[in-house]
């Protein structure tokens, strides 16, 4: 297994519109959330982190190949993506379905294995 992170900002302001979006994740839009992830062939876990300079959310794929995975996910088009692409994108600013150029993280340190060098 292969495990990918990346950290997404809360905008200011939205850390309980971000807890009501985590509540329906858990509740009424579990199921849908797990099929989501299940046909990427990835597990999600999500994290929130209080910070000095804000609240973040650390989130964490892992699966065979988690890129791909995550590229799958935003691509999907079913009414579950669609409404999930529009909460991230009020709550944390980013638009996960526009392209992006590269992965959005890269492991510098593995205390299984020496990782890959910062560049």
């Amino acid at each position: 297994m292969n495990l990918n992170a990346v950290v997404f900002p809360i905008l200011p302001g939205k850390t309980a519109d971000w807890r009501v979006f985590i509540g329906e994740l858990n509740g009424a839009r579990h199921a849908d959330f797990v099929e989501s992830r299940r046909r990427a062939g990835v597990q999600e876990r999500t994290f929130l982190q209080s910070t000095p300079m804000g609240d973040v959310v650390i989130v964490t794929l892992e699966g065979e190949d988690p890129e791909r995975s995550f590229g799958q996910m935003v691509r999907a088009t079913d009414a579950f993506t669609t409404w999930f692409l529009g909460r991230v994108k009020a709550i944390h600013g980013v638009d996960l379905a526009a392209p992006m150029t590269g992965s959005p993280s890269q492991l510098v340190v593995d205390s299984a294995r020496v990782a890959v060098p910062a560049k």
